[in-house]
């Protein structure tokens, strides 16, 4: 996906860029893994968010590193579900998943409705809108389940046979979506607050509710989440002490049980938006003495997968450096955190999280931490490798032999000629100077997500960025922000790089402007279908779960011209990447049209014409080539 503006300070108009995001928003991805997004006050984090369209981030909004890494290995078309875990068991024979069943009901039967289904079920009630959001979450409604979860807690099993985990999940998707939808849904007030902190009173009361398991691990750890999704930061500090304190190695084969104690972090993050919190903290600093002995106890995670635990407590220890009020206490922590880890090597990602903190909050005493000019000597320690490909191309790696530099090469150089063979462009766009990409490439993901965000100011809970910034700017540099795919070794792979590389062709040689300007109509069923469709075809790969997609015709083209960046990532890139199959396939003269609009920045022009004058009128062509496609047309890149 395609994102927001460069760095302050680097030379360039405040305009947005265009970022290519690998995004997770299945289903699949475990519960509360990945972290919401930071806005004005803390909104409840979204039951399968991955990340919000965000590109460049400072250091202060990146979000703690989240347990789960399906979202690193995630290629833009295929949504990675996690390893197996425990299931969710219902009370009873599962019920249709129907929104009807929860807008249509209230009181005992509304929860009734709501343990009959499965989580997955709740799940999709993250997504209603108007009418249905307002009868589901409304607050009368959101206090029914409320008390349920409550009565359920006092007797909660330490497992979900009791169905605590739809009341926990069914609650988060009322705040979520009262968060988004706030007009629709109606206000929420002191009902629901004592209501809610009467339920995870009882929940964390329950002996049960500590009990080391992966049964109870996922609902503690979605009720660890409900505490931030109901802005009650402050009120479970000491259940935030309580799961740091209480983690040790038995935990380590439950992974919802990491996964909840990892949880905690997030609350302490965007608990600092709330006054209530930073006060709470300021009165009873505890938390703050428990933060630097889990990273000091646990500096033995660090290189493992479960660093992020260690790493995750640090960055959150320097966090409160941004309170001036507590910096006396934090100082000296937050020193001997980084006198303990280095730059590089095994303990880097505790010493990267905390000076990048030390930057945020407390840079004019980085003498005294050894932070001073952070993002160059990370880069100089890291980025050793420099290599140029083309006159348009130039690569800086963190480790590449000289084989995988001339394989990464050759790659990238051949799609020149393919692409512009698909697209039949003109040369450049007016006013585009970006006349030479850098593929920046970490040894793996955990070297991205150690370094990436520190060096770049980037999230880095995805499958690698593409950053055009201001391509009418002297000086721009646009970049592609990559890694190895260690899990694919001994095969050598930039994960997501000729996907990547399409963007960047696309942007110089069919969109006109940045992201702001290429945007400002709907245009992402071409922006992801043809880095799709350039992808697999220049890899003469067939893209069987595109060609899955094409037997359920769930979309009519005219549909897909309406597709945003808020659309699953199934119609973003699989349906994107059909859409613009089947254009180029069976319509080239009309996608030209389309595309001379795209260049030349006449997007409303490319609207009119790909919804009034095409409209529906390729709809019934459209179907017909989906049976063939489905039927094996598109087995042949």
């Amino acid at each position: 996906m395609l994102f927001l503006p460069p760095r302050p300070g680097c030379g360039r108009r405040l305009s947005l860029s265009r970022i290519a995001v690998v995004v997770v928003m299945s289903v699949l991805v475990p519960f509360t893994a990945i972290p919401g997004p930071v806005s004005a006050a803390p909104g409840p984090l979204p039951r399968t968010s991955g990340q919000e369209h965000v590109g460049w981030l400072p250091a202060e909004q990146r979000p703690p590193r989240a347990a789960d890494t399906a979202a690193l290995r995630r290629q833009h078309d295929d949504p990675v579900q996690s390893p197996p875990r425990p299931s969710m068991h219902t009370t009873g024979e599962p019920v249709a998943c129907d929104p009807a069943n929860f807008t249509g009901n209230t009181g005992a039967e509304l929860v009734r409705q709501i343990r009959a289904v499965t989580t997955e079920c709740v799940n999709t009630l993250f997504g209603l809108t108007g009418g249905d959001a307002r009868g589901a979450f409304r607050e009368e409604q959101m206090v029914t389940v409320a008390n349920a979860y409550r009565d359920n807690a006092l007797g909660y099993p330490g497992d979900n046979s009791t169905a605590t985990a739809q009341l926990v999940l069914y609650l988060r998707a009322g705040y979520y979506v009262q968060w988004n939808q706030p007009d629709v849904v109606g206000e929420y007030g002191p009902a629901l607050k004592s209501a809610i902190q009467g339920a995870l009173d009882a929940f964390f009361a329950n002996p049960r509710s500590g009990t080391v398991s992966d049964a109870n691990g996922e609902v503690l750890a979605e009720s660890v989440t409900l505490v931030d999704s109901a802005q009650e930061n402050a009120r479970y500090l000491g259940v935030v002490e309580r799961l740091l304190t209480g983690y040790d190695s038995s935990y380590d084969q439950y992974w919802w049980m990491v996964n909840a104690v990892n949880n905690v972090y997030t609350v302490l993050f965007r608990g600092h938006q709330l006054p209530e919190f930073v006060q709470a903290v300021q009165a009873d600093p505890r938390v703050l003495e428990v933060l630097r002995d889990f990273a000091l106890q646990h500096l033995d995670l660090l290189g493992t997968d479960r660093a992020y635990l260690t790493s995750n407590a640090g960055r959150e220890l320097a966090r409160f450096l941004q309170h001036e009020a507590m910096r006396p206490a934090v100082r000296p922590m937050v020193r001997e955190l980084l006198g303990r880890s280095e730059m590089t090597g095994p303990t880097a990602a505790l010493w990267v999280g905390v000076a990048e903190m030390t930057d945020a909050h407390d840079q004019s005493n980085c003498a005294e931490y050894g932070t001073c000019d952070l993002q160059r000597r990370l880069a100089e320690a890291v980025l050793t490798v420099r290599h140029t490909c083309s006159p348009s191309i130039a690569v800086r790696a963190q480790q590449m032999a000289a084989e995988e530099l001339e394989a990464t090469c050759a790659s990238l150089t051949g799609q020149d000629a393919f692409f512009h063979d698909k697209v039949q462009d003109s040369g450049p766009v007016a006013d585009d100077l970006n006349t030479t990409v850098e593929v920046v490439a970490f040894d793996s993901s955990a070297g991205y997500q150690t370094y990436a965000g520190a060096i770049f100011g980037i999230d880095t809970n995805n499958g690698g960025m593409y950053l055009e910034g201001d391509p009418s700017a002297p000086g721009n540099q646009p970049r592609f922000i990559a890694y190895e795919a260690e899990w694919l070794r001994p095969e050598f792979a930039i994960w997501n790089l000729n996907h990547e590389y399409t963007h960047y062709l696309d942007g110089r040689f069919d969109m006109y402007g940045d992201f702001a300007e290429s945007t400002s109509t709907p245009t992402v069923w071409w922006l992801e279908g043809i880095g799709e469709y350039i992808s697999y075809s220049y890899r003469d790969l067939p893209y069987q779960e595109a060609i899955e997609e094409a037997g359920r015709h769930t979309y009519a083209l005219s549909e897909l011209w309406n597709t945003t960046y808020d659309a699953d990532t199934t119609r973003v890139y699989r349906w994107g990447y059909l859409a613009v199959r089947y254009m180029a396939e069976r319509h080239p003269a009309e996608l030209a049209s389309v595309l001379g609009h795209y260049r030349t920045g006449y997007w409303q022009a490319a609207r009119d014409l790909l919804t009034r004058t095409i409209g529906t009128s390729f709809d019934q062509d459209w179907h017909a080539w989906l049976d063939q496609c489905a039927a094996g047309a598109c087995s042949q890149p």
